[in-house]
């Protein structure tokens, strides 16, 4: 025998109780099913008697709103006629008599507690005749009759000896016989007056459970409108997913923080028991659920689910005479127990000087009059401060019965707040290490529920949320690869790269759930009117977990935007050198902000696109070896132009094809400046340990100073007039067996670029195309210099090398 439950949901249609029907009909055993009130009707009644109460006349049509609901539901019922007759005369009669109560509470302006628990139960009361007659065959029992309640220091309490034994007497030998009860949930009458009363909300679960635990049932269902228990809240956690076993423990736990699947006392009288409670779906009854039982064998992972408290205030109680004075809490205790004020979480300081309690924003100023008005003697002489309180916060528990075994779950979860700029206020735990509850900001809510999730592996994928910035030749490049690599990455890696924000110079898209990187051009199209001030608010306001920036522009303005994301605990890869490159107390105070905030700053590609330079420099450092000297060939604009120039293609025409196909800077003269080596000498010293800005670097131009000085037209002009005399020099190179090569050089604290000539058999002889090379001369590495060499320029490479470096804040 099994006893089912049906929420408010599950009877609060005509489709709805089609489905209960045929759940209840397909048992080849004897049931005993509890249901709720129709949906919504609960609070109609207490509404409506709250109107009464107060002399408002419009409670009648209120009431008639009552009368409709379950009229419309009886009336889209497929029953025989004289059957749905009767049923529409027994719930009318039920309303006549709720009527005349409330016009009672009218006339009087006064809402008794008996006469208000009289009225809330006639949702149960018609709700199980409605089922009872749509089910054919089915007994309807009156739990009025069975579940008895009592009153300890002024609550209603079951009244579990009474309860039990009326029970097992009315269901007496139900096992044995195939029958289908139907139990009106929820209400209750008082063992000594016979009153009416209730279990109070969510109380039919608990009517359910009573019954289950009683008669010894196999199983106690509990049917509602979700597949069961989730790892966390759905609406928040879009990859959240349902948890297929419970413990009785855990499952009270994540009931206690928020998680409103099963009413908590429920839970109570068939844990002793072992009696096994199934949440079910009425809307997807094939669904497998979620099993509650004494033992879990669960997923084997530390966390089992994450539940939260939106409305939580923090209050706190301090003063140095509390220390070491016994009773304070006591005190504490019972002036808000006295005045029915709830805590859910307690958190006191090892110097016992003060103790914050974490409590329901509808309790909190009660709460803190309550308090100051017990300590009013202490807090007058100045020993104890008067009662602090925090508003707008949100509380989140971590549940799971295998933390007490994984050692480290609070590091890793405080750790990875820490990482996402999230607070801590107050946290919690018990000695059985089944609950870590802590307390933040309610603005970070939602980015704590998402970055604990992905970060224990509840999710089925690690997130990196992106906001891609530029979307020229680079940017437009790493869209691509990001777009054509996402499924390998979900499949080999487990990670999911989540572009929720791309921006060029005057629009943007940004939505928390994913751009669609196929239609993102059309989107961006259409994008919301952008400028600095709005695309930093818009990345630092969606306040997501695990955020990159990355920024694929070329924008000095873009690169002061930095200091503002790493405050906010988000991470920036740079295609951009200028934040690298600029003045060295700017660059050093970012690398200090990202470290403290524990967040990365990467700009691999800002030197040598995507070869791994800079990423060498730091593991050479990090293990201890001194770089003493850098030799880099850096510049693949250049390397192109010298390697393309031929007796065919003049100067003045390879300056012009490196433009054509992307290879230089949009204005060329920045390469053939010499100013973008300069740049990228500087970011390799600086990574290598040596504090240095560009004014301290000597420049050696190959090019007469008043080709930078004119217009770009004019510049265009006036360049083939060089072509002749590179060509003689070139044809000087031939017969030497040397070639060019613009050289970037770090040497005993020196630092210069100039245009060089090399012979066959040198290292940067033999580079071709685009090509970088760079020798680092270390202690390690020093009669034999370490030489890396490869690809250094496009924007394909590029945007490799910025994936690589999103690729490494994942740790992949």
């Amino acid at each position: 025998m099994n006893v089912l439950k049906f929420g408010g949901t599950s009877v609060g249609s005509v489709e709805a109780l089609k489905n209960v029907k045929q759940i209840v009909c397909s048992r080849n055993e004897s049931v005993v099913v509890v249901v709720s009130a129709l949906s919504g009707v609960t609070d109609m009644l207490l509404t409506t008697s709250a109107m009464a109460e107060r002399g408002d006349e419009s409670w009648l049509s209120s009431f008639e709103g009552i009368r409709d609901r379950h009229h419309q539901v009886i009336d889209g019922l497929k029953l025989p006629a004289a059957s749905k007759k009767a049923l529409r005369a027994t719930a009318d009669d039920l309303l006549v008599s709720l009527m005349s109560l409330y016009e009672g509470v009218f006339t009087l302006k006064v809402l008794p507690e008996k006469t208000k628990f009289e009225i809330v139960s006639f949702g149960e009361r018609i709700s199980s005749q409605i089922v009872s007659c749509l089910i054919e065959g089915s007994k309807l029992y009156n739990s009025l009759d069975f579940i008895k309640t009592t009153r300890v220091e002024g609550k209603v309490v079951l009244d579990s000896e009474v309860t039990e034994s009326l029970v097992k007497s009315a269901f007496k030998g139900i096992a044995k016989r195939r029958e289908i009860a139907i139990v009106p949930g929820f209400i209750s009458t008082d063992s000594a007056s016979g009153q009416i009363t209730n279990l109070g909300r969510g109380g039919s679960d608990y009517t359910a459970s009573i019954i289950a635990a009683a008669l010894d049932a196999k199983g106690l269902e509990i049917w509602t409108d979700v597949d069961g228990f989730m790892t966390a809240d759905p609406r928040i956690i879009k990859t959240s997913y349902v948890i297929d076993e419970l413990s009785f423990a855990e499952a009270m736990e994540l009931c206690n923080f928020g998680a409103k699947v099963i009413y908590p006392p429920a839970l109570y009288p068939v844990c002793p028991k072992d009696i096994p409670v199934y949440i079910k779906n009425t809307f997807n009854p094939s669904a497998a659920g979620t099993v509650i039982r004494q033992k879990s064998n669960g997923s084997g992972r530390a966390l089992t689910g994450i539940s939260s408290i939106s409305d939580t205030c923090v209050i706190t109680v301090s003063g140095a005479s509390m220390a070491g004075i016994v009773g304070i809490d006591g005190r504490i205790f019972n002036a808000l127990a006295r005045n029915n004020i709830s805590v859910f979480l307690v958190s006191q300081s090892s110097s016992e000087t003060h103790i914050s309690l974490g409590i329901n924003e509808t309790s909190a100023d009660l709460a803190c009059e309550v308090l100051n008005r017990e300590f009013a003697h202490e807090i007058a002489e100045g020993s104890m401060a008067p009662t602090q309180l925090l508003r707008d916060l949100a509380t989140v528990a971590i549940v799971g019965e295998k933390m007490k075994s994984n050692a480290g779950v609070a590091g890793k979860l405080f750790s990875v707040l820490g990482r996402n700029g999230i607070s801590i206020i107050a946290c919690a735990q018990g000695t059985e290490e089944r609950n870590i509850s802590f307390v933040v900001e309610k603005k970070f809510l939602r980015k704590s529920l998402n970055v604990i999730h992905d970060s224990f592996f509840l999710s089925e994928y690690q997130e990196l949320n992106l906001f891609i910035c530029g979307v020229g030749t680079v940017g437009g490049n790493l869209i691509d690869q990001i777009a054509s690599q996402r499924s390998k990455l979900m499949k080999r890696h487990g990670l999911k790269l989540n572009v929720v924000g791309i921006a060029r110079s005057t629009k943007g898209i940004f939505c928390r759930d994913g751009i669609d990187l196929a239609t993102y051009k059309e989107e961006l199209a259409n994008g919301i009117p952008l400028d600095l001030a709005k695309l930093r608010d818009e990345v630092i306001g969606m306040n997501i977990f695990n955020s990159v920036f990355v920024d694929c522009t070329a924008s000095a303005e873009v690169a002061t935007l930095y200091k503002d994301f790493f405050e906010h605990s988000i991470s920036v890869v740079a295609a951009n050198k200028v934040a690298a490159s600029s003045d060295y107390e700017n660059y050093a105070a970012l690398k200090d902000l990202a470290h403290k905030r524990n967040v990365k700053f990467l700009f691999e590609t800002n030197v040598g696109a995507g070869l791994p330079i800079i990423n060498t420099i730091n593991a050479l450092r990090n293990s201890g070896d001194k770089i003493l000297k850098i030799e880099a060939v850096v510049s693949g604009t250049l390397n192109f132009i010298f390697n393309t120039i031929s007796e065919d293609i003049p100067f003045s025409e390879t300056v012009r094809m490196a433009k054509e196909q992307g290879f230089s800077e949009p204005d060329p003269r920045i390469d053939l400046s010499g100013k973008d080596v300069i740049r990228k000498l500087v970011i390799l010293a600086r990574e290598a340990g040596y504090k240095v800005n560009q004014e301290d670097v000597d420049a050696n131009l190959f090019i007469p100073a008043d080709f930078f000085d004119c217009s770009m037209e004019e510049f265009w002009q006036k360049l083939p007039s060089l072509d002749a005399d590179f060509e003689e020099r070139r044809k000087r190179l031939v017969a030497e067996h040397k070639h060019w090569r613009f050289v970037a050089k770090m040497d005993a604290g020196k630092f210069s670029v100039s245009l060089q000539e090399f012979k066959e058999g040198h290292s940067f002889y033999v580079l071709e195309g685009s090509n970088n090379i760079i020798l680092l001369t270390t202690e390690r590495y020093n009669k034999h210099p370490m030489l890396i060499q490869g690809y250094g320029a496009g924007a394909s490479v590029t945007a490799a090398g910025v994936f690589a470096d999103i690729m490494s804040i994942a740790n992949i």
